[in-house]
């Protein structure tokens, strides 16, 4: 999966908002036909969302573009993606999945559509909200080559903090064994790490610090539900110029020593040997694909 800096979440209803979340600067826009649309209109987003996926797509091009399909315990997934599974699709945000047996399930669905709509290369993006889902996220990371993505609980108020029955607080505490358990399943299983949303809307130094931690456990990116955290969300998982500098720096002066047989070398300040290279090569590799995501935004 691409590295989303940000995922923004907007109603698949509200064709209008789509358009905005795109000029936001979100790197990905998550189309929602769950919670955030009523029952009664659940059937016309399907076709709202389709149409908007083709309208988007035709004018921005580089932007992700996924949908959130009701649970497969609503019965409703099928019917959900037989409508959506369009070209210009990049994937789908999988809800309620818990164990690996409803990635499968999902897969099943998913191929029947790819085939009969003339879509391939469909990936999911999979939130853990339930108990159930923290304790079997590995089986489900490793699930299916579909996933590319996994999101560490953080919210106040979503299902997971009524799951387990955390009192939430800014600094994560609460939930940093949870996020760490599903960080350790995206790192092997080599998929995109992405931290939870924060919900208060105007405080926008409180996210940024949230950001921030979520950074420095591991993450790479970060769920957004309004336009206006993007640009914060952005810059706080876009590497900054002086790290890059400073691990090209690294991985030039070790190569240098290499060439003439020495292994380890004093660098800035500090000591470093081929762990160090092999770091600084991997984070290279990896800004390059954020450098890359921030100037097509």
């Amino acid at each position: 999966m691409k590295p989303y800096r940000s995922i923004l979440f907007v109603p698949g209803h509200r064709p209008a908002w789509a358009e905005k979340a795109v000029a936001s600067g979100a790197d990905c826009v998550v189309l929602d036909l769950e919670d955030s649309v009523p029952a009664e209109q659940k059937v016309a987003a399907r076709a709202t969302v389709a149409e908007t996926i083709g309208r988007i797509r035709a004018t921005h091009p580089d932007v992700g573009l996924l949908v959130r399909v009701n649970p497969l315990a609503t019965r409703l997934t099928g019917a959900d993606l037989e409508a959506v599974v369009v070209p210009g699709l990049d994937g789908v945000f999988a809800p309620k999945i818990e164990q690996a047996t409803d990635v499968l399930r999902y897969d099943t669905l998913l191929d029947h559509f790819e085939a009969r709509n003339g879509v391939t290369g469909l990936e999911y993006i999979v939130p853990v909200e339930t108990v159930q889902a923290i304790q079997n996220c590995r089986e489900v990371a490793l699930a299916s080559p579909r996933i590319g993505a996994m999101i560490g609980p953080s919210a106040e108020h979503a299902d997971i903090a009524r799951a387990v029955g955390y009192e939430w607080t800014p600094e994560g505490l609460e939930t940093l064994y949870l996020r760490s358990r599903v960080l350790l399943a995206c790192r092997e299983a080599g998929i995109h790490a992405l931290t939870g949303l924060w919900e208060d809307l105007e405080n926008l130094d409180g996210l940024r610090e949230f950001a921030l931690r979520g950074r420095r456990l591991g993450f790479r990116g970060m769920i957004a539900i309004h336009p206006k955290h993007v640009e914060t969300v952005n810059d706080v998982f876009t590497p900054s110029a002086e790290d890059v500098a400073f691990y090209e720096g690294m991985v030039e002066a070790y190569e240098a020593a290499a060439a003439e047989g020495t292994g380890a070398l004093r660098y800035r300040g500090l000591h470093i040997d081929k762990a160090h290279y092999d770091k600084a090569v991997e984070w290279l590799d990896r800004a390059a694909g954020f450098r890359q995501a921030g100037e097509q935004a």
